[in-house]
Order: C-alpha cells, then sequence, then structure tokens
C-alpha cells in the first residue's frame, strides 16, 4: 500500500526483454534503503525488486502489467517516480493508493497558469472508471485532487513542488500516463452500476 507522495525520482538505466517480461535497472538515491523483495511504486506501478548493485536496483514487470500501463513506452534516461511502501503507524498524506493500475490516460493539456500548472487526462470511460470531483486520483504514481471532472476526462492543478520533485514536468500533449483511480469510488461506481 502506499500513499501517492514520491519520495524521489529514479532514472532508466537498462531495458532487458525476456519472454513476455521487461527487466527495468533503475539509478535511485534509495537504492542503499532497498531489499529484495521489497515493493516499490514506480510512476504508480507497484514493482518487486528483484536485484540490487551499488545504486542500481532492478525489477520485473509481466505481461499483464505491461499491456495495463505505460511502461512498454519507457525508454533509458527516463525519469520515474518513486515511491516506497508505506509503514503502518506512518501519516497518510497522500490517499490510499494500491499500486495497481486501472489504466493508462493520455494528456491532453499541460499549461502553465502563472505560477502553477494545470493538466488535463483524458481516459476510456467504457473500463467503467471514474473521477469525481474534489476526490482523489493517481497519476503516475502522485496523489492528486481531481478537478474539472467529466465523464472521460479530468483536471488536476500541480504546485510548483510537486512539478520539480515528479516527472510530471515532462508531460506534454500525447504523453501517455498511469492512472489509479480512487479506491472509494472505484467501490462506489461499482454499486451504482449493477
Amino acid at each position: 500500500m502506499f500513499t501517492g507522495i514520491i519520495e524521489t525520482l529514479g532514472i532508466i538505466q537498462e531495458i532487458k526483454k525476456e519472454k513476455d517480461n521487461i527487466h527495468i535497472t533503475i539509478d535511485s538515491s534509495i537504492t542503499s534503503e532497498l531489499k529484495i523483495d521489497q515493493s516499490v511504486a514506480h510512476n504508480g506501478i507497484c514493482l518487486t525488486v528483484v536485484a540490487l548493485k551499488d545504486t542500481l536496483y532492478t525489477v520485473t514487470a509481466i505481461d499483464e502489467t505491461i499491456k495495463k500501463t505505460n511502461l512498454s513506452s519507457w525508454k533509458t534516461g527516463d525519469s520515474v517516480n518513486l515511491e516506497r511502501a508505506m509503514k503502518l503507524g506512518d501519516r497518510l498524506d497522500g490517499h490510499i493508493v494500491q499500486g495497481h493500475v486501472d489504466q493508462k490516460g493520455t494528456c491532453i493539456v499541460a499549461q502553465e497558469t502563472n505560477g502553477s500548472w494545470l493538466y488535463t487526462f483524458e481516459y476510456d470511460e467504457t473500463l467503467n472508471n471514474i473521477t469525481i470531483e474534489k476526490g482523489s486520483i493517481t497519476v503516475n504514481g502522485v496523489s492528486l485532487t481531481v478537478v474539472n471532472s467529466r465523464k472521460n476526462q479530468f483536471s488536476v492543478a500541480i504546485i510548483p513542488y510537486t512539478y520539480d520533485h515528479t516527472n510530471f514536468k515532462s508531460f506534454e500533449v500525447g504523453t501517455k500516463i498511469n492512472l489509479e483511480f480512487d479506491v472509494i469510488g472505484k467501490y462506489v461506481s461499482r454499486l451504482y452500476s449493477k
């Protein structure tokens, strides 16, 4: 379980395909604190650490994860938002995030607004995910508040700190992102869709 509060950025050093799996090696300032079998959220995708060496660690993604996320578009040199799993007793500064991406979305607006940034994302509404005005959403692992909620799109406003400390600064129109919808909103939408 995660909170959507990003700890640091990691830089992808190597991507290796093996059958239907992808092994991703990342350089990170938190590597020395990781251990094999630990869960780490990468752009909101919960992946297990399988190898450690110096400042590098490796995770493996299976076919199901690759199909549901933007992981197949990752390249060497890309930055990824990183968050380690929450400890019991920690403050829940963001919201409850499972690290299970529901679907991909696409950035359709990336606009600087006099000191902050407004991003609008579009997603496939046929997958029965919803946003709720002023509810929570996870975009590439970042816990955010929804504004301008619509049937197949929503916006988020980004403060300078979040912009500087996440990979939002690399988003432009057309960027594919990972979405995890609020677990409470998912539950409510499924109740009403029956």
